[in-house]
């Protein structure tokens, strides 16, 4: 063998040697179901909430916080720190974090991130704002925004430091924060169609028509690379098309799949191609009251409703016995969570309480959106369950956006729906329940059962400003106390967080607040 030819093998064996280190990218992609269809990419600078692009928010980039097993705040991108003041929240960035495009993060791309969210007017600034009455308008009918922050500064490469205007916004700052993604300077105009960030995966292309998104791994991802290599985000909205490919191996994986219905979950598990797996859920199943209206507008007539349904039957009739029931709007892991008054399924009690509050048998229209199965089993299932204690319950289905606009104009009696993130911070118990957030008195208010007790409004509005965690604890359990006897909202369960993946997929792993953080842990059995 001539000494060329043996440098040339040895070339080639150092070539592979070095390959078989790195995932290959040009293996065929992971490909990822999503139930709806990508509006834009970029989270940031747009003003409408996409909940797709959400999710694929933290595949591409980063933020400055996360909550951990407990829905507690913790440093993402680095620490953070909360002065003596309770105005102050200093942030140090962690070493050596990349963007994709190869620079480092600093504090003046923090800076940057936020100025271009305030610019943009995004929809996420508005979470940083107070929305107020404008005392110009003689008619009271204007609003004004008042900002949250009174300054970000940048003393060194690695610090930010953010001053919030009142002791009370600390807490919120850090909520906020969660879903804001940090890109590098000068990037914001390239976010709506190459987006950049420092997230374990990288844009590849974007096929609006297919509603397709293709990422590549990131190798110089702070926390190390993912084992995949290149993963196809894609919307598979029909029920019957996403079960299809599944089975076929179209689709590789699909994450809390809302729109199979039980009955189709069970099939998938019968399929040797298939693993179905049930993790405990953090979000919240609903029954809502409008307690302005007749006959909600009575505290035992909505506790009524609360001992008439039994939980456990729908849970083993239609659930797959998969998700547990729920006594407060917070998941059972979190620091504040009290359960308050549990309602068990009693229908003599039931019938009991309605008498008394002299309930004569008018008509309650039981509001649901359309589109999907599970819910619209659930909802005829209550009707049956409150029909039997002497309720009469007609079943209205209306599309998801004309359902939210009919909570927001308090034109409905009940509903079922369903909270998915909001309720794992004990705030969103004041964004709820406070009679200040009623849409009449705020703009997006999200006290939709325009629900108003002095004294919740007193406890609540403490707990969220102290920084002592354990008074707030205390406090927040009193609040759920008189929200779960007074019952402006019904808890049902905690929905499980579904898993449905190939074969070729290794270790898919879910999180108690059901996000994406899995799939930067995933690997491919190929």
């Amino acid at each position: 063998m001539s000494h060329r030819i043996f440098l040339y093998l040895l070339t080639a064996v150092l070539l592979i040697s070095a390959v078989r280190g790195q995932p290959e990218i040009s293996g065929r992609p992971v490909v990822i179901a999503l139930p709806e269809r990508f509006s834009v990419l970029d989270t940031l600078s747009n003003t409408i909430t996409d909940a797709a692009a959400d999710r694929l928010r933290t595949l591409i980039y980063n933020s400055l916080v996360k909550r951990n097993e407990k829905f507690e705040y913790v440093g993402e991108l680095g620490d953070y720190k909360i002065g003596d003041d309770n105005l102050t929240v200093t942030y140090t960035l962690r070493d050596n974090i990349k963007f994709h495009n190869g620079k480092v993060m600093m504090s003046a791309d923090v800076k940057y991130t936020f100025d271009a969210l305030f610019q943009a007017n995004g929809a996420k600034a508005g979470s940083l704002y107070d929305s107020v009455p404008d005392e110009t308008d003689p008619e009271k009918k204007k609003t004004k925004r008042v900002a949250h922050l009174s300054s970000i500064e940048t003393p060194d490469p690695k610090t930010v430091v953010f001053k919030v205007t009142r002791p009370e916004l600390v807490n919120q700052l850090l909520s906020n924060l969660v879903t804001i993604p940090i890109i590098p300077e000068g990037t914001i105009d390239r976010q709506k169609t190459a987006p950049v960030g420092s997230g374990p995966f990288k844009f590849g292309s974007f096929d609006q028509v297919k509603s397709i998104v293709r990422l590549e791994v990131f190798n110089d991802y702070w926390e190390g690379a993912p084992k995949i290599a290149k993963l196809d985000v894609r919307t598979v909205a029909d029920p019957e098309a996403l079960q299809n490919e599944l089975l076929s191996g179209g689709v590789d994986l699909v994450l809390n799949p809302t729109i199979l219905s039980p009955e189709q979950l069970k099939e998938l598990e019968r399929s040797s191609k298939l693993s179905v797996r049930y993790f405990p859920g953090s979000n919240i199943q609903y029954i809502g009251f409008n307690t302005k209206a007749a006959p909600f507008n009575k505290v035992k007539v909505r506790q009524a409703v609360g001992y008439a349904i039994d939980r456990e039957k729908i849970i083993g009739e239609l659930l797959n016995d998969q998700t547990r029931p729920a006594a407060s709007i917070l998941p059972e892991n979190s620091w504040a969570f009290a359960a308050g008054t549990k309602y068990v399924y009693d229908p003599a009690k039931a019938r009991r309480l309605l008498k008394a509050a002299g309930y004569r048998g008018g008509i309650v229209r039981f509001k649901y959106p359309s589109g999907n199965r599970a819910v619209s089993q659930i909802a005829q299932l209550v009707q049956e369950m409150l029909k039997e204690v002497g309720f009469r319950v007609e079943l209205e289905t209306l599309e998801p956006l004309t359902l939210i606009e009919a909570l927001k104009m308090g034109q409905f009696q009940m509903n079922i729906g369903i909270w998915i993130g909001g309720n794992q911070d004990p705030v969103f118990l004041r964004d709820l329940f406070a009679s200040s957030d009623s849409p009449e008195k705020k703009l997006n208010g999200r006290n939709r059962a325009r629900f108003s007790n002095p004294q919740f409004d007193r406890i609540i509005d403490e707990a969220v400003k102290t920084t002592d965690r354990a008074k707030a604890a205390r406090l927040y359990a009193g609040a759920q106390e008189i929200v779960s006897r007074e019952l402006p909202l019904l808890p049902l369960w905690y929905p499980a967080n579904v898993v449905v993946a190939g074969k070729r997929i290794k270790n898919p792993e879910a999180v108690s607040g059901g996000d994406w953080s899995l799939v930067k842990r995933l690997e491919i059995a190929e």
